[in-house]
């Protein structure tokens, strides 16, 4: 029977690891092994982690220091297929989701055998009936960006229909196991963001392996609840440090690992309209502050 490697992050996770966990023991396929991967909580995550340690599919790993999202991962898909596990889940714990999750992911792999890694349609938890994740493509305009389809769209299933889609974030996807064979694991550069957009890219370049987006699913986003990356509601919100520094740094990053004319020419446009959008977005704290951490962070990535 095939077996799912489950492979979560906590990192001070104690407002959504409970639920998260329920979530867990009550799906209705049973042959899965979920690897927590704890980067040293300073709260009570362990602590509420611990009375789930009883079933022998739940495997907790208590790093010394904070490693970040990508090495994390890395950790527990390295264990997953050491293990024997047919394939990997990679999972967010700021989610909630029915308890046939785990049965429809893999079933999609029976019922259209020639995709290797599937994912499901994502919503706003604190605002059910807002999308926050249909499907994403790769904008090969904008540096190979992946904006998601349907963002803050209410559903009305206007984005029901399984199909092939080009990325997906690691909230949840499903990816065989040789996938990782023939791409490799995450780059631990990243830290956090786009570690999930830059193992994407490489799926796709190698051009082996096909994403399945299937979105008959309930699966709620807790968007932000563990990185404090914005202070607000979906639609109105303000991007926090944590989020400016990585996901700036991180972009340029990218952009450089492309190694191509229209990539740098992304960095330089990238630049200056990171300021452009610190002026007007309405998105950033107009401080001196945030204006020197955007500057601080971009050339960062230059020297990552």
């Amino acid at each position: 029977m095939h077996t799912i490697g489950i492979v979560t992050i906590t990192y001070n996770s104690g407002d959504v690891i409970q639920p998260f966990m329920e979530c867990i023991i009550a799906q209705t396929y049973r042959n899965f092994v979920l690897y927590i991967i704890d980067n040293i909580s300073q709260d009570n995550t362990v602590q509420l982690i611990e009375p789930y340690l009883s079933d022998a599919r739940i495997v907790l790993i208590k790093n010394t220091e904070n490693v970040g999202v990508a090495a994390g991962n890395n950790q527990g898909i390295e264990m997953s297929l050491k293990e024997g596990c047919d394939s990997i889940l990679l999972l967010n714990n700021d989610v909630e989701f029915e308890n046939t999750l785990f049965e429809k992911l893999v079933q999609q792999f029976t019922t259209y055998p020639e995709f290797s890694l599937v994912t499901c349609k994502m919503m706003y938890y604190f605002d059910k009936e807002l999308i926050w994740y249909a499907g994403s493509y790769f904008d090969r305009k904008d540096g190979w960006l992946v904006p998601h389809i349907g963002m803050l769209e209410k559903d009305n299933g206007q984005y029901d229909q399984i199909k092939p889609m080009e990325y997906a974030p690691t909230c949840c996807v499903l990816i065989k196991k040789e996938v990782f064979a023939d791409v490799g694991i995450m780059d631990e550069k990243y830290f956090a963001y786009f570690d999930d957009t830059d193992f994407f890219y490489r799926v796709f370049k190698q051009g082996k392996h096909k994403l399945l987006y299937y979105p008959f699913v309930d699966f709620y986003h807790k968007v932000g609840s563990l990185s404090k990356s914005k202070d607000g509601t979906p639609q109105k919100f303000k991007f926090g440090n944590f989020h400016i520094r990585l996901s700036t740094r991180n972009k340029v990053y990218y952009l450089r690992k492309q190694q191509n004319l229209l990539a740098y020419l992304n960095i330089v446009w990238f630049f200056f309209r990171m300021q452009l959008r610190f002026l007007g977005s309405g998105k950033y704290h107009r401080t001196f502050a945030t204006y020197k951490l955007l500057l601080k962070s971009f050339f960062e990535g230059m020297k990552l």
